[in-house]
């Protein structure tokens, strides 16, 4: 459930975006809004199936950016969203970043990493 906002920036093949994300710890993947993903030049590498809240179904495609945050940076699968669809932060991309996000003060923290 996402109840905090995040700047960052995204970018792809044609250049970068600001963002202003919705960190949402229950969404797998990180979302991208239609205008934000065209304006980098991103294209589906895949199509995947999601699930939402209310158990509708449906089909993405999926690419990948890389990802400016101010705890840090990296590459990042995104889903290609639609025009009305908010851009949002999801649990791989903070693993992917090493952040885990703490719902009492709403902040991103660095994740405890495990070599076992």
């Amino acid at each position: 459930m996402g109840i905090t906002y995040i700047d960052g920036e995204v970018e792809g093949v044609t250049g970068k975006e600001a963002v202003r994300f919705l960190i949402d710890s229950g969404a797998t993947y990180s979302l991208l809004p239609l205008n934000v993903w065209n304006k980098i030049g991103l294209k589906a590498k895949r199509t995947l199936e999601f699930t939402l809240a209310d158990g509708t179904t449906i089909k993405r495609g999926v690419s990948e950016c890389y990802i400016i945050l101010p705890q840090g940076e990296g590459h990042t699968p995104v889903i290609l969203g639609e025009e009305s669809d908010e851009a949002l932060l999801g649990v791989v991309t903070l693993e992917i970043l090493g952040l885990v996000f703490n719902p009492f003060n709403r902040t991103l923290q660095p994740m405890k990493m495990l070599l076992v």
